[in-house]
């Protein structure tokens, strides 16, 4: 054998052995428009961890040094071993470094009388927990085995994050923007958090994808409204996207559901887990002088310091396609936070679809939902995501979490509002009917937030409420909307609370009972408001005033066998402020009426209460 022969037979070996290589490297394998588990990625032992600090724009901490926020990255080991670059899924987070301890005090008093203020609450310090580098594993089992890089980052002013949590401020969203524009290397990342050291990308492909429930599903949000390149979706779960509609009601004081007395001072509180020397200076500038002179437990207006934390107002520059995610009876942070920017976006023609579940606080779209949009946007893959013809999902009261049936859109297009007018029957029971009936007069019910709503829809003679229903359904309702109330009302002092409850009827009680059984929506207001949200004035005594607001969005379907009913109350026991019992709330019924979405219009309710 030739020298020469010999060299070619080596060469084409080395080809051969080339090719093998190449065709062994691990890439993202896609079925059915779906990042499928790749064994190659899926193995957590060879998985690349390690964190960093990335430079942001702004110094709210007050020490002459941009803040740095601390960032950690999972990502599979052939992003080192054979440079392949992969697109990240992103969380970012106030709580992973721990928050403050539930110590009597922690929450504002509400016990007192409309227009006072409690008296001064306990303010706990936060213990900062974690060890560098793992800030959390959210996430990473489920995507990093699907060709995708992790990414958490702690907001500001909590972790090892430099600055002052604001909560809601522009910080908490130039932050998130910082980190996506470091992915795409247009920021700065470095090892340590006043070091010089820096830390490049360059396994990004520069697409990211953010999603987290609660908070961490606002940060999403908030990061989105910059419009910063490269964040190509977003998936909130359950985003708090405006601090007024968490702690206020149309004017009222109101606290989110299973925290009475919270506010956004307290909320500042529970996540000031940051560098303890300048927790003093971030008290100073951003608890005890922006918050304490800008979020008015006094009237409950609102203001510039609540428009400032209002995401929908900060929405022009976002172009990340949405999928929202809520659940209809999620009492804490409403269903109307996700409804009323779903809702904006596709007035701006971004892509954008919902999915409703029926159940409490959370709750994410399935995995294979979310699977494809991030597929779609983040690997680029053609899987017809964008052109769904069904832009809502909502899960069905019998249904499981992963099974959700499609519509056309929420509110169901087929929904037409139907005016329901009252009847009187205080102190028992009044109805709701489609035909007004002139000179009802009015009825005066008694303010005690001692009985909590569930007693006072269930009491069948009570002075604490006043209860109108619809006469027994003989065919299943589909409400599919934001209901609508107008309340012609006289008090007998100059403020009150004002509460509204949608209940299905009777109430249903025992160890099976659904979260859907009972209480259909809700909504309060202040009376002082009936003009205004940002103006409020005190109500002459006796005089009638008359308020219209929504009731929290909803799609439930209302079984035969059941009653509509309208509850009208003055302060809700586990909402609003706890005033002395004994005001007297007069309502006008000839001026109040409700609005109901229902799938059909009037001739499906009229069909449905029938009776032969």
């Amino acid at each position: 054998m030739t020298f020469i022969l010999k060299l070619n037979i080596l060469a084409l070996f080395t080809l051969i052995s080339i090719s093998v290589i190449a065709q062994e490297k691990a890439v993202p394998v896609f079925k059915e428009g779906e990042a499928q588990i790749v064994e190659d990625f899926n193995t957590p032992k060879k998985w690349i961890r390690h964190d960093l600090f990335v430079e942001t724009t702004f110094d709210t901490d007050g020490d002459g040094k941009l803040d740095r926020m601390h960032v950690d990255v999972t990502r599979p080991y052939q992003t080192d071993t054979e440079g392949l670059k992969l697109p990240v899924i992103y969380e970012s987070s106030p709580y992973y470094a721990g928050v403050a301890p539930d110590v009597e005090g922690l929450f504002w008093d509400v016990k007192h009388e409309l227009g006072e203020i409690g008296k001064e609450r306990v303010h706990p310090k936060v213990v900062r927990k974690g060890n560098r580098p793992i800030i959390s594993n959210s996430q990473i089992a489920t995507w990093v085995p699907r060709g995708y890089i992790v990414v958490h980052s702690s907001s500001p002013g909590t972790g090892l994050s430099q600055g002052a949590p604001t909560v809601g401020g522009d910080n908490e969203s130039l932050a998130p923007k910082a980190v996506i524009d470091w992915l795409n290397g247009r920021a700065k990342g470095y090892t340590e958090p006043y070091g010089n050291e820096e830390v490049k990308a360059y396994w990004s492909t520069g697409k990211v994808g953010m999603t987290g429930t609660s908070y961490n599903g606002t940060i999403p949000l908030a990061a989105a409204t910059t419009g910063v390149e490269g964040l190509e979706v977003i998936i909130p779960v359950a985003p708090n996207t405006s601090y007024y509609h968490y702690y206020r009601s149309n004017g009222l004081v109101r606290s989110p559901g299973g925290y009475l007395g919270e506010d956004i001072d307290v909320l500042y509180d529970y996540i000031h887990s940051g560098d303890e020397s300048k927790r003093a200076h971030n008290n100073t500038k951003i608890r005890d002088t922006e918050m304490k002179n800008g979020m008015d437990r006094i009237t409950g207006d609102y203001n510039d310091f609540w428009a400032g934390r209002d995401y929908l107002n900060d929405m022009k520059p976002m172009k990340a396609a949405l999928l929202m995610s809520h659940g209809f009876n999620d009492w804490n942070v409403m269903p109307e936070h996700s409804y009323r920017i779903y809702k904006k976006a596709k007035e701006m023609g971004l892509e954008t679809s919902i999915y409703y579940h029926q159940l409490g606080h959370g709750g994410p779209p399935p995995v294979s939902m979310m699977n494809k949009w991030f597929t779609h946007y983040l690997h680029g893959i053609d899987n017809g995501i964008e052109n769904e013809s069904n832009k809502a999902w909502i899960v069905r009261e019998d249904d499981k979490m992963e099974n959700p049936t499609p519509y056309k859109d929420f509110p169901n297009p087929d929904a037409e509002d139907i005016t329901l007018y009252l009847t009187s029957g205080a102190p028992e029971v009044g109805g709701l009917t489609t035909t007004k009936i002139p000179n009802q007069n009015t009825e005066t019910l008694i303010d005690n937030f001692s009985f909590n709503g569930e007693a006072l829809a269930k009491a069948e003679i009570t002075s604490h409420r006043l209860l109108y229903v619809t006469p027994k359904l003989s065919k299943d309702i589909h409400i599919s909307g934001v209901p609508k109330i107008t309340v012609k009302l006289a008090s007998s002092k100059p403020a009150a609370n004002l509460s509204v409850w949608l209940v299905s009827l009777p109430w249903n009680e025992g160890r099976k009972v659904k979260i859907t059984d009972n209480i259909i929506t809700r909504g309060w207001a202040d009376p002082q408001n009936n003009k205004s949200m940002t103006n409020s004035e005190p109500l002459e005594l006796g005089k009638f005033y008359e308020i219209t607001f929504n009731l929290q969005p909803d799609d439930q379907v209302i079984k035969a066998g059941q009653q509509i009913g309208l509850m009208i109350f003055s302060s809700d026991k586990d909402f609003t402020l706890h005033p002395k019992p004994g005001t007297k709330l007069v309502i006008d019924l000839d001026g109040t009426s409700l609005i109901l979405p229902i799938v059909g219009g009037s001739e499906a309710f009229k069909d449905a209460i029938f009776i032969d």
